[in-house]
């Protein structure tokens, strides 16, 4: 797959040397925290190199990180042994992987995912499915379908890029567009908030199983 091997190719450079976690990622660390108890079991899909995932797994049971990236499993595996981290386990997989259990999980994080999917509305409706009822879906989205003209100026290189095959296909949301398609998979939005600068839009949504 194209995209297994271009997320391949940029593993070994995922993570800055010298940098931990960005400004936003702290957020959404900060904001999951607050969902969570010593009884969640979660999922991090796309996980990456597992920076995150490795946050939670002090005020988790136990914290599952999938990536498609062989690589970026690695990486994940590594600092894991290296932190000494018992409760979390990372595995090459997708999100419609038949390992994953419907009603099984309490939270599942998405970041930076769901614009990347040939078919968002079928991830999200896996989403839904693999979550307990009541449980938490955490999603970070780039909102490239915003008008403002400096993000539309910036977007033609992305989406000429995608077309070309040369990175996965993108859809371009808008901050209402991911919105609905989040509510129409069966969740009700309970923190919706902006955390990136202009002129970049970055949606982030908690969002709760109905």
């Amino acid at each position: 797959m194209k995209s297994e091997k271009m997320w391949n190719q940029l593993a070994k450079n995922w993570d800055t040397p010298g940098v931990s976690l960005g400004e936003n990622d702290l957020k959404i660390i900060e904001r999951a925290k607050k969902h969570l108890n010593p009884s969640s079991i979660v999922l991090d899909y796309g996980c990456a190199t597992g920076s995150i995932a490795l946050e939670l797994a002090s005020m988790a049971k136990e914290v599952h990180g999938i990536d498609i990236s062989s690589n970026m499993i690695e990486i994940a595996k590594k600092k894991a042994d290296e932190r000494g981290i018992k409760n979390v386990a990372f595995t090459k997989a997708a999100i419609f992987d038949e390992s994953l259990e419907k009603e099984s999980l309490d939270m599942i994080l998405s970041l930076s995912i769901l614009h990347l999917v040939e078919d968002s509305a079928q991830v999200l409706d896996r989403v839904n499915q693999l979550l307990k009822p009541g449980g938490v879906f955490i999603s970070a989205t780039p909102c490239l379908g915003e008008k403002a003209f400096l993000s539309v100026l910036m977007n033609i290189p992305i989406f000429l890029l995608s077309k070309m095959g040369l990175i996965p296909s993108i859809t371009f949301f808008s901050a209402s567009s991911l919105a609905l398609t989040i509510t129409s998979a069966g969740f009700q939005i309970v923190e919706p908030e902006d955390i990136t600068i202009r002129p970049l839009r970055e949606c982030f949504i908690v969002a709760r199983k109905i």
